[in-house]
């Protein structure tokens, strides 16, 4: 088994609130990912979870038991950091048995355990090499074999992709996709990378200055933020945001003014918003080339040709505003040139004044459907 469970739980530094009685139930075997920019606390959270910092209010509790008083070793969990963190002398195989020896476990069955570890993480011909042999993706995959071979409760990882270079971080979501489905083991993951968030995790976890902002599967997360802050954390490029006005509500959804243009956008509106100041948000890769229910005009100042697609980014008319579109690869649109775009209805956000999003009546597809239930994005 491998719940977890937090209640209420606080940490201040000083007089500093760095989290702010965060309530968060794990099952056993879900992947959730914390993800967040720098100092929301996500990291903090982590290593409290681990035992490494203190709890200053609230409850830790891990299979119904409370472990807010229990050092790391007795929590059940492995923790992997964003440093290897292996010793340089010892061998592979001696890295991996490390915890294990200062078990004082038996011979027979340490070597036992490092060999499936290594099997697991194809590490076979590598266990009598040094760690200075390695790349860093094989070092990386040395520290995750150290955790492995504790048979924790619950896996913690800090950050552990991000000294590797982009190829090899792609690499080893995959391989961190792959254990986690074979060892059928709790993982909590922590990340500033959306990417990483959104390709991994069952659950998502966004944090923002010390509070959870929404958590939710992926693709939930994509496709109904909770607020602005999610919906420009999540997706990449940002979302657009938009000043729009509030016109009318009604069945068929909330009628925004932008720029003396209107449109109905398919939300779940309320009678006071009208007259209100709305945000309005479009991600970049439902902007299309021509006119649709809302359409302007905008000159690209930076392009990127990826391929696939064409990423323009532009000011609106006037107006300062940054604006992202991803378009196919094949646009045919220059720097400093005019391009006419539209933008659907049907895709849009709505944010009230406050930044809380109204609910979106998206029609989902069948395979975003299934995803959604499964819990996996």
């Amino acid at each position: 088994m491998g719940q977890l469970n937090l209640n209420r739980v606080q940490k201040f530094y000083g007089t500093f609130e760095v989290l702010k009685g965060i309530d968060l139930e794990v099952r056993d075997g879900e992947f959730v990912v914390f993800v967040g920019p720098s100092g929301c606390g996500k990291s903090t959270l982590l290593r409290m979870i681990a035992g490494l910092d203190e709890t200053s209010a609230g409850d830790i509790t891990i299979d119904a038991k409370r472990v807010n008083d229990l050092p790391p070793v007795k929590r059940g969990i492995a923790m992997v950091f964003q440093s290897y963190a292996l010793y340089p002398h010892m061998s592979v195989f001696e890295n991996i048995a490390f915890p294990l020896r200062v078990e004082k476990m038996a011979e027979d069955k340490l070597k036992a355990k490092v060999e499936n570890a290594a099997r697991i993480l194809h590490l076979e011909q590598r266990l009598q090499q040094k760690p200075g042999m390695l790349s860093g993706g094989q070092r990386q995959r040395v520290a995750i074999g150290r955790a492995i071979v504790r048979e924790p409760k619950i896996f913690l990882f800090d950050e552990p992709l991000s000294n590797l270079d982009a190829a090899l971080r792609a690499d080893m979501r995959i391989e961190l996709a792959k254990l986690h489905k074979q060892l059928k083991a709790t993982m909590i993951y922590v990340t500033h990378d959306q990417v990483e968030a959104m390709t991994m995790a069952d659950r998502i976890v966004v944090l923002n200055a010390g509070e959870i902002s929404q958590t939710g599967a992926p693709l939930e997360l994509y496709h109904k933020p909770a607020n602005t802050f999610v919906a420009g954390f999540i997706g990449n490029p940002r979302m657009n945001m938009l000043p729009v006005t509030c016109k009318s509500v009604s069945d068929a959804g909330v009628e925004v003014e932008y720029k003396g243009q209107t449109t109905v956008v398919p939300v779940t509106g309320r009678a006071d918003l009208v007259g209100q100041p709305l945000t309005l948000g479009i991600r970049p890769e439902h902007i299309q080339i021509g006119t649709s229910d809302l359409s302007m005009s905008v000159v690209p100042t930076v392009i990127e040709r990826l391929g696939a697609q064409t990423v323009a980014y532009a000011s609106l008319d006037c107006q300062g505003e940054n604006f992202c579109a991803m378009l196919p690869g094949s646009a045919a649109i220059r720097v400093d040139e005019k391009v006419p775009v539209g933008i659907a209805a049907a895709d849009c956000h709505l944010f009230d004044a406050s930044g809380n999003a109204l609910e979106r009546r998206v029609e989902l597809t069948d395979v975003d459907m299934a995803l959604l239930t499964a819990g996996k994005g």
